[in-house]
C-alpha cells in the first residue's frame, strides 16, 4: 500500500497529539470523589403528593399554630406579679403576639386555660390562669431550667450550619418557637448563653450571635449511621438516608432508579464546609436534603411551616428553589396542607422512634393542647345549656300566649 505524503502527516500530527493527550491524562493528578459525582447531570423528576391522613393527623403538629399566641398570652399573665391582668393591658398588642381575632374574643375561646372575672375599677374585664394553666406553666419553667443546656445545644447547632457560623437576632428569633427557646431568651443573652456564644455587629447594623466550637459536630444522620455500622467518621462517605413512603404512594420506575444512585452520593453534612460542591450538582442536592432533616430534627415538634424555612436561604446557603427538595423526596418529608398553609413534617420522627431525641418541651404543649380541647367542650356545654334554657324560655311563653288567647275566646257570662 502506498502512502502519500499528505497522508503521511495526518498520521504524524494524529500521533503527536495521541501522544500528548496520553501523556497529559498520567501527568494530571488525580481528583477527589465528590468532582466526579458533581459532573453527573440533574434529574429532573418529582414525586406526585398524596394525602396521608396519618400526618395530618399529628394533633400538636396542626394546632402549634393556634397555641403559640395562647402561649404568649399565658406569659404576659404569668409575668404579672398579681397574677392577672386587665383587657386593655393586652388589647392593642394582638398583631405583636400573633393573636388571629380580637384579643378579648380570643381569650374567652379558651376558658380552660384563662378564667374571665370583673376587675375592681370601671368593670372591665380582667383575666388570669385556671390552676391546670397555672400548674403547667409552673411544670415548662421547670423544663426550661432543668433542659437549659439541650436548649443551648439545639440553637448552637442552629448557628454551627450557618455561613460563617453566625446569625442575625432576627432569625433566631424567628426561629425560638420551633427550637423551644423561652421568649425572654434574646432578652436575658447575659444569663441564657455560655461563653460559646459571641454577641457580635454583622451587616446592615444588625447583631448577631456567633459559635466558636472547634470540635466536630456529628449530625442525627451521621450518628445513626455510626450506629448500624455504616459511618466511620470520616467526610465524603456515601451515607443513606431513611426512607419512608407513605402508604398507596406508587413511584415510576426512573424515579426509582434516580433515587437508589441519589442514596449511593456521598453525605455532606450540615455542619462542614460546602463552598467546593458545584449548586446544579445532585451532591448539592443531598447536602441541601441533609440540612433540611437536621433542622427539623431539632424541632419540637419535627415540623415547620414552609414558607418559614424559605426565609433561611442567604443565611445558610441554600438554592432558590429549596421548596422543590421537598418535593422531590417525599419518602422523607411529607407535606400537610392543613390550616390553609404547608407544613414539612420530618416523616422519620413519627416511624422510628429511637432515631431522634425527643424534645423536652413537647410534653409540656401536649398538655397546652390537652386544656384548649377541654376548652371547646366547655364552649359547646354553654352553647347547649343555652340553648336548652332559650327552648323552655320560648315553651313558657307559647304556653302563656295560648293561655291568654283561651282566656279571650271564652264568652262573657257575668250578668
Amino acid at each position: 500500500m502506498f502512502i502519500t505524503n499528505s497522508t503521511s502527516k495526518t498520521l504524524k500530527k494524529l500521533l503527536s497529539s495521541s501522544q500528548k493527550s496520553v501523556f497529559s491524562f498520567l501527568c494530571q493528578p488525580q481528583n477527589p470523589p465528590y468532582t466526579h459525582t458533581q459532573k453527573c447531570h440533574y434529574v429532573d423528576v418529582y414525586m406526585k403528593w398524596k394525602k396521608d391522613s396519618y400526618y395530618d393527623s399529628i394533633e400538636h403538629i396542626h394546632r402549634s399554630i393556634e397555641l403559640k399566641p395562647i402561649v404568649s398570652l399565658k406569659n404576659c399573665i404569668a409575668q404579672d406579679p398579681n397574677g392577672c391582668i386587665p383587657i386593655s393591658e393586652v388589647s392593642k398588642r394582638g398583631l405583636e403576639l400573633g393573636v388571629p381575632m380580637k384579643v378579648a374574643r380570643f381569650l374567652r375561646q379558651y376558658p380552660a386555660i384563662f378564667e374571665e372575672f370583673t376587675g375592681p375599677q370601671y368593670n372591665l374585664p380582667w383575666f388570669r390562669l385556671t390552676p391546670e394553666a397555672a400548674e403547667i406553666d409552673r411544670e415548662e419553667k421547670r423544663v426550661f431550667e432543668e433542659r437549659r443546656d439541650d436548649l443551648k445545644d439545639r440553637l448552637k447547632r442552629l448557628i454551627l450550619m450557618s455561613k460563617g457560623k453566625v446569625l442575625p437576632l432576627k432569625i433566631i428569633q424567628g426561629m425560638q418557637w420551633y427550637l423551644g427557646l423561652p421568649e425572654d431568651f434574646l432578652r436575658y443573652l447575659e444569663v441564657n448563653h455560655d461563653e460559646s456564644f459571641t454577641l457580635v455587629e454583622i451587616e446592615d447594623g444588625l447583631k448577631g450571635l456567633v459559635v466558636e466550637d472547634e470540635e466536630k459536630v456529628l449530625s442525627v444522620v451521621q450518628r445513626n449511621a455510626m450506629k448500624r455500622g455504616a459511618y466511620f467518621g470520616g467526610t465524603m462517605e456515601a451515607i443513606e438516608f431513611s426512607l419512608f413512603p407513605s402508604k398507596g404512594l406508587r413511584v415510576r420506575r426512573k424515579i426509582e432508579d434516580w433515587l437508589k444512585e441519589f442514596q449511593k452520593l456521598p453525605y455532606v453534612s450540615p455542619y462542614e464546609d460546602f463552598s467546593h460542591l458545584d449548586p446544579d450538582s445532585e451532591i448539592a442536592e443531598k447536602r441541601v436534603v441533609g440540612f433540611l432533616h437536621e433542622l427539623l430534627s431539632l424541632f419540637v415538634d419535627h415540623s415547620a411551616e414552609r414558607k418559614k424555612l424559605l426565609c433561611l436561604k442567604k443565611y445558610f446557603g441554600l438554592p432558590q428553589k429549596v421548596h422543590k427538595a421537598f418535593e422531590r423526596h417525599l419518602h422523607m418529608f411529607y407535606l400537610s396542607l392543613r390550616n390553609k398553609t404547608c407544613t414539612a413534617i420530618l416523616k422519620e420522627a413519627y416511624n422510628d422512634k429511637s432515631a431522634i431525641e425527643k424534645h423536652p418541651l413537647l410534653k409540656v404543649r401536649k398538655k397546652y393542647i390537652r386544656l384548649m380541647k377541654e376548652s371547646e367542650l366547655i364552649l359547646k356545654k354553654r352553647r347547649f345549656s343555652n340553648w336548652f334554657v332559650n327552648r323552655e324560655n320560648m315553651k313558657l311563653d307559647l304556653d302563656l300566649d295560648a293561655a291568654d288567647e283561651e282566656r279571650r275566646e271564652m264568652p262573657d257570662c257575668s250578668l
